[in-house]
């Protein structure tokens, strides 16, 4: 699991000319950037004589297009607007993190996570608006957010304040509050972790995060103008991902199997031997947006 492997990742490359040359033409900008392509020499095939960790599969390097894909009428504008990314290949975990594995980081290190620490008032006001009055004691406790239904429909999706629920107690080993357990969920997805949570175990395991890039070209699976991580079809939601389907956050209908998180592999993987890299749970991605759960080897 600690084998090392350079990761190296691509930069634009943008061709300015100078006032007095001939403005480039589509033609010459294409040659150009296939120079830079021929230039760069990326990793494509697992070096020679590196074995893969186990749990962890090999993902060959190329060029992708990240972001929404034309056909994609559902997108985002986070997602736009779509550009050419070069991947070196790497190593990266078939599955999220489980439970199980969590635990045997915390037990071999004592680690606690953010979600379980006391709370610093003189830390945390830094981060509320000025003036902001410090709250009872019996309230600043640790915790984390739980999901919690509406009785009624939302008019307002992106007030998530009226699904998400601040439970004091909850945390990796009570992930639906204080009286809650893991007991039987070992290959459960680990939960309530914070990004410097999913780096610290990343570094013990040694490996890190992934880049926004190598995760969303992992989750494409060399299928470069898909849609979704096992195609186009949107009818076969509910056989490959576990989602919401019905009414958010009212109705729930379990088309899939799964009222809440479902065990690791519980979908089939997509081509290149990775599961869930569509529903059950969010993952961190090692750049700003959140995209720990596969997590990739150095």
């Amino acid at each position: 699991m600690k084998n090392n492997l350079g990761i190296l990742l691509a930069f634009l490359v943008i061709m300015v000319s100078c006032r007095d040359e001939k403005p480039e033409t589509s033609e010459s900008i294409t040659k150009t950037e296939r120079a830079v392509k021929e230039e760069y020499k990326l990793i494509k095939e697992k070096p020679e004589g590196v074995e893969v960790p186990e749990g962890m599969v090999w993902i060959p390097g190329g060029t992708f297009i990240q972001g929404a894909v034309t056909s994609d009428e559902m997108a985002m504008n986070h997602e736009k607007p779509a550009h050419e990314v070069a991947v070196d290949g790497f190593f990266m975990d078939k599955t999220e993190v489980t439970n199980a594995q969590f635990r045997k980081f915390v037990d071999e290190t004592g680690y606690v996570t953010v979600a379980e620490r006391k709370i610093d008032w003189e830390e945390m006001k830094n981060q509320l608006p000025p003036g902001t009055p410090k709250p009872h004691d019996s309230i600043l406790q640790p915790g984390s957010l739980t999901f919690k239904k509406t009785k009624n429909s939302v008019p307002n999706l992106y007030d998530y304040s009226q699904w998400w629920n601040w439970s004091i107690g909850a945390s990796w080993k009570h992930p639906e509050g204080p009286k809650s357990s893991i007991k039987g969920k070992e290959d459960y997805p680990v939960v309530h972790i914070a990004f410097e949570d999913a780096q610290a175990y990343a570094n013990w395991a040694g490996k890190r995060l992934p880049t926004e890039s190598e995760w969303e070209y992992a989750a494409r699976g060399g299928q470069p103008d898909a849609i979704f991580t096992w195609g186009d079809d949107f009818e076969k939601l509910s056989e490959n991902a576990n989602s919401w389907e019905g009414e958010f956050p009212t109705t729930n209908t379990k088309e899939d199997g799964f009222e809440g998180i479902a065990p690791v592999k519980s979908f089939p993987s997509n081509p290149y031997g990775i599961y869930d890299m569509a529903g059950n749970i969010w993952e961190y991605t090692s750049d700003w947006s959140f995209l720990l759960d596969e997590v990739a080897c150095l």
